[in-house]
C-alpha cells in the first residue's frame, strides 16, 4: 500500500511538472453539448480540421480556439505546439500575448467610470490632461488650430488624431511650415502618464473626428482610467474586471511561475512557413498600457466577451449596464471613415469594430457584431444576433499573407444549424417584441 501511494505521488508530481493537469484551470467554463444550443457537433469538426491544416503545412505552430453560443462553450480545442522547438504541446490554458485585444478591455474600464458619472463622452480630454488644451493640427505641412477639441469619444473610436510619437517633422508656429522635430528625451518614460505628457508637444495628425486612424488613442483611454480612478491601469483591470470575472490568467506581466504556460511567438518566412521569433521566457515587469500589453488565455477572454454579450454581467458579477453595452456596440463614426484594419463593411463603436454591412465584410457574422484582434494573430467576435462568440489565439508576427482570421469566422458560424424560425427578432442582441 505504501509503495502504491508513493508511486502515485511521483506520478502526480511528474504530471504537475509537465503541465498535464492544467486543463483543470478551465473547468469553470460553462460547457454544453453543441446540439443543446443549436450547433452541430459534426460541423464543428471542420473547425479542428481547418486549424490542423495550417499546423500541418507549418503556417502556424499551434492554436487555441473557443466557440460559445447562447452562453455555453461548445468548442474549446488546443492544437499543435506551444513551443515547437522544445516539443511542448499547446494546452487549452496556454497564455498568449494578446497585443491589441487589450484595447476592448481597457475601453470597457473607461466606460465603467462613465457609468459612475465622471465625464461626458464629448468632454475634451484636456479636462483631465491640461497640457493637451492648446494642441495644433498638422495639415499640409503647416500647423493650424483644431476645428474642435479632442474628446473622450474620439479616443475611444480612434478618430482623435493623437499620436505618442510625431509622424512628421514638427516645431513650426501657426501658419508656418513644420521643419524640425523637437528633441526626444534621453530617458525612457517610467509610466504611461509620463509617456502621454511628453507627447503633448506633438501636433494632431488630422482634425479630430475627420477620419479613423489606428494608432495610440487607447493609451489615452488607459491614462484617463488612471487619472479618474486614482489607480494604475494594471490595478484597475485586476480589481474591477479580472478578479470579478475569474480571469485568473490575464496579466500585463506574466508571473514567473506561469512562464512555462506561455506560447512562443513565430514569424512567417517568404515561403509562408514559420520560424521561431520569441521563445517563452520571463520578462521584467513594465507599466501597463492601453494599446497592448495584456497576456491571457482563451478561457479568460471568453469570460470578458460573454460578460458583454450578457449585457454587462457574468456569473453573478455585473461590470456595466445593458444600455452601456448597447452604446459600446453602436457605430459612432458614421460612414466614409474606413476601418481599414478590420476591412470593408465595418464601422467602429466604443472600443471595438462594429459590423455594419455583412455583404461587404470579410467575416461571416451578423450586423452589430463587435470585434477586434491583435497584431500577433489573435481575434474575437461577439455576434449579438446569434449569441455567438468565436475566439482564435495564435502567435505569429504577421498574418497579412493569409486569411486565417476571416475564414475562422466562417468555419465558426457554419456550425450554427438551428432554424431561423427558432430565433427571436433582436436589436443589438436583445429580444424585441414581434
Amino acid at each position: 500500500m505504501k509503495l502504491r501511494i508513493a508511486s502515485a505521488l511521483v506520478v502526480l508530481s511528474l504530471i504537475a511538472l509537465a503541465g498535464i493537469d492544467r486543463p483543470l484551470a478551465q473547468t469553470d467554463l460553462p460547457m454544453a453539448k453543441p446540439e443543446t444550443v443549436g450547433v452541430s457537433s459534426k460541423r464543428l469538426e471542420r473547425v479542428k480540421a481547418y486549424i490542423q491544416d495550417y499546423i500541418d503545412t507549418n503556417q502556424i505552430a499551434g492554436a487555441v480556439t473557443l466557440i460559445a453560443r447562447k452562453g455555453k462553450v461548445v468548442h474549446h480545442e488546443a492544437q499543435g505546439w506551444r513551443y515547437k522547438e522544445e516539443n511542448q504541446p499547446m494546452q487549452k490554458d496556454t497564455i498568449f500575448t494578446l497585443m491589441s485585444m487589450t484595447k476592448p478591455i481597457v475601453s470597457t474600464a473607461l466606460m465603467m467610470l462613465w457609468e459612475d458619472g465622471k465625464f461626458m463622452l464629448d468632454d475634451p480630454i484636456s479636462k483631465f490632461l491640461p497640457s493637451y488644451k492648446n494642441q495644433m493640427v498638422l495639415e499640409n505641412g503647416q500647423l493650424v488650430k483644431p476645428a474642435r477639441p479632442v474628446t473622450i469619444r474620439h479616443i475611444l473610436t480612434h478618430t482623435s488624431g493623437l499620436g505618442l510619437t510625431p509622424l512628421k517633422p514638427t516645431g513650426a508656429t501657426e501658419g508656418t511650415p513644420a521643419t524640425s522635430a523637437p528633441p526626444q528625451p534621453a530617458a525612457r518614460p517610467t509610466s504611461l502618464a509620463e509617456m502621454v505628457e511628453r507627447a503633448a508637444q506633438y501636433p494632431l495628425h488630422f482634425q479630430p473626428g475627420d477620419r479613423w486612424e489606428y494608432g495610440d488613442s487607447t493609451d489615452y483611454v488607459a491614462v484617463l482610467v488612471e487619472k479618474i480612478s486614482g489607480q494604475s491601469i494594471d490595478d484597475f483591470l485586476r480589481t474591477r474586471i479580472f478578479e470579478p470575472l475569474g480571469m485568473r490568467d490575464t496579466h500585463y506581466n506574466v508571473p514567473r511561475e506561469k512562464v512555462n504556460r506561455t506560447s512562443a511567438v513565430y514569424r512567417p518566412l517568404d515561403n509562408g512557413k514559420v520560424e521561431l521569433f520569441r521563445k517563452p521566457e520571463f520578462r521584467e515587469p513594465t507599466f501597463g498600457r492601453g494599446i497592448a500589453g495584456l497576456n491571457g488565455t482563451a478561457g479568460d477572454y471568453f469570460k470578458f466577451t460573454q460578460m458583454l454579450l450578457n449585457g454587462g454581467e457574468y456569473n453573478g458579477h455585473r461590470l456595466v449596464g445593458r444600455m452601456t453595452v448597447d452604446m459600446m456596440f453602436a457605430n459612432h463614426i458614421g460612414t466614409g471613415k474606413p476601418v481599414y484594419v478590420r476591412g470593408n463593411g465595418y464601422g467602429f463603436g466604443l472600443g471595438g469594430a462594429v459590423l455594419t454591412d455583412p455583404a461587404k465584410a470579410p467575416d461571416a457574422l451578423s450586423i452589430g457584431t463587435w470585434s477586434w484582434g491583435g497584431a500577433w494573430g489573435t481575434v474575437f467576435w461577439i455576434d449579438p444576433v446569434e449569441e455567438l462568440i468565436p475566439i482564435m489565439l495564435i502567435q505569429i508576427t504577421s498574418y497579412s499573407h493569409f486569411n486565417i482570421r476571416p475564414l475562422f469566422s466562417v468555419v465558426s458560424s457554419q456550425a450554427v444549424v438551428d432554424s431561423l424560425a427558432d430565433q427571436k427578432p433582436k436589436v443589438m442582441g436583445y429580444e424585441t417584441p414581434r
